[in-house]
């Protein structure tokens, strides 16, 4: 059974200049670049009903409450998406759910506009996040 979502998404990643670095339609899957907005190896899974889209960010060395309260305050300037942590609690993603059958290229690219903006606005603090504890 194909994904008549994966072809639609596809095009939109096209038409948004994106690199698109692996296509595994059995998968409903895509992984993407877009050096210009330092974006890399983005992972979008394009299954009915929702489109997530996750970017892995940074390993947090020494997660604190102070990290993760600075993490949450910065959720709220996000326009799409937020912050997310892997299980382990150590590793810091972007992660963006949409619902599938209404999307359009707007909103997809809406949301890859706010990954960009986080990414060139925040990303002196998330460097200072991903450093070690220095004693």
């Amino acid at each position: 059974m194909t994904n008549s979502y994966f072809t639609i998404i596809k095009g939109y990643l096209l038409e948004l200049g994106f690199d698109i670095r692996h296509a595994d339609e059995q998968e409903s899957v895509f992984v993407v670049d877009k050096p210009e907005l330092a974006i890399k190896n983005l992972v979008i899974g394009c299954g009915d009903p929702l489109l997530i889209i996750e970017q892995y960010l940074l390993d947090l060395p020494a997660p604190s409450l102070a990290v993760y309260q600075r993490l949450l305050q910065k959720n709220r300037d996000i326009i799409h998406g937020a912050f997310a942590l892997d299980d382990s609690g150590c590793k810091l993603i972007f992660r963006d759910t949409l619902q599938i059958e209404t999307l359009d290229l707007p909103e997809l690219e809406a949301c890859i506009n706010s990954l960009g903006l986080l990414l060139s606005e925040f990303s002196e603090e998330l460097i200072q996040f991903s450093k070690p504890p220095t004693a």
